[in-house]
């Protein structure tokens, strides 16, 4: 889709610099840019390239308008304001309503005729398909699922029994939502399976990403909000709660029974212990290792940047010996202050 940088402007509320019936055909980076296309500057290190870009317009804050080349689209984020221009320039896909021929559907299922079914889709007995949902191939649909307006499920994606998806949520290839949660209990050295009798719970406007796992509850049900953001290959354990708008990046497990609060960022790679409580608003920093509650708003980190190799080896022969040393530290403080040393 192409449009003149006025009207996008009007659909991100953004000031126009220059001739605001410009013809915008594209987007591209700042680097890589021609003519016709619309750019974007939110990241300080990517400043050098705003002078040589070949960008027809280009997003960007108030302070790095004068040094624009070319025509500007002013706002206070640049990043916000370029994603909903690539939205408005980009609308999502459509599809032809249909049931494919080599899909598989029980008697039971009511296929609305705004729906489309891909080939090699299963839909058990007693799924529920509201308007205009797309299911594309090759995947299963168990039993009693229930599934919102318009959300759509991308090729391979597996619904467990009893699975409530919300309107408007988007699930990508290879997804598993509602497989039976990890839970066990030894009797003399081996594992009985506990049931897993709840469901997954998912709410509105929410994304999944590829290859993602989210389980079903054990008694009760696993919950996920409003508009929350998974990325790709995320396991989310049994009762797990994660509250409304909260974004969770690539390769991040969450234990069992673990509660995230609303707003929350979660950075890649990360752990979450099972049984804690994260409040509202955190920020959890890749690869960082979550065992215990976190009750205020704000930051937390936890992990080691990578190093030479030579000096991390060394580092963590010091780390080894850091108790030592700290003893050490405390006899030799007791001998100068005259302070006796506690057990």
């Amino acid at each position: 889709m192409s449009a003149t940088l006025g009207e996008i402007a009007a659909a991100i509320t953004a000031e126009v610099i220059g001739d605001a019936e410009l013809l915008i055909e594209g987007v591209a980076t700042l680097q890589n840019a021609a003519k016709g296309h619309l750019t974007f500057l939110a990241n300080r290190r990517y400043y050098p390239h705003l002078a040589s870009t070949s960008a027809s317009a280009v997003i960007l804050s108030a302070q790095d308008a004068p040094h624009c080349p070319s025509a500007a689209l002013v706002i206070g984020d640049p990043y916000l304001g370029f994603v909903k221009a690539v939205r408005y320039l980009t609308p999502g896909p459509d599809f032809t309503p249909g049931v494919h021929p080599a899909a598989v559907i029980d008697p039971s299922v009511r296929v609305p005729e705004d729906c489309y079914i891909g080939p090699g889709s299963i839909l058990a007995a007693g799924v529920s398909l509201s308007p205009q949902v797309y299911i594309g191939p090759g995947c299963c649909i168990d039993p009693h699922v229930t599934i919102g307006t318009a959300t759509r499920l991308l090729a391979h994606v597996v619904i467990a029994q009893g699975v409530v998806l919300g309107e408007r949520t988007i699930i990508h290839p290879g997804a598993v939502i509602g497989a039976d949660g990890f839970g066990m209990a030894n009797e003399a050295g081996a594992w009985l399976k506990l049931p897993s009798l709840g469901a997954v719970i998912v709410g509105d406007d929410v994304e999944v990403g590829a290859n993602t796992t989210i389980d079903r509850g054990t008694l009760e049900n696993t919950r996920i909000g409003d508009g929350v953001k998974i990325d790709n290959q995320v396991q989310i354990g049994h009762n797990v709660t994660i509250g409304a708008h909260t974004a969770i990046a690539a390769q991040v497990g969450i234990a069992g029974s673990a509660r995230i609060g609303k707003y929350c960022m979660i950075g890649g790679a990360s752990a979450i212990s099972g049984h804690i409580q994260i409040a509202d608003n955190v920020i959890i920093t890749g690869m960082s290792g979550v065992s215990n509650s976190i009750k205020t708003a704000g930051v937390y980190s936890a992990g080691l940047v990578a190093t030479d190799n030579t000096l991390w080896r060394k580092n963590i022969v010091r780390f080894k010996q850091l108790d030592k040393l700290a003893r050490k530290l405390i006899l030799l403080e007791a001998a100068m202050t005259g302070h006796k040393v506690q057990d």
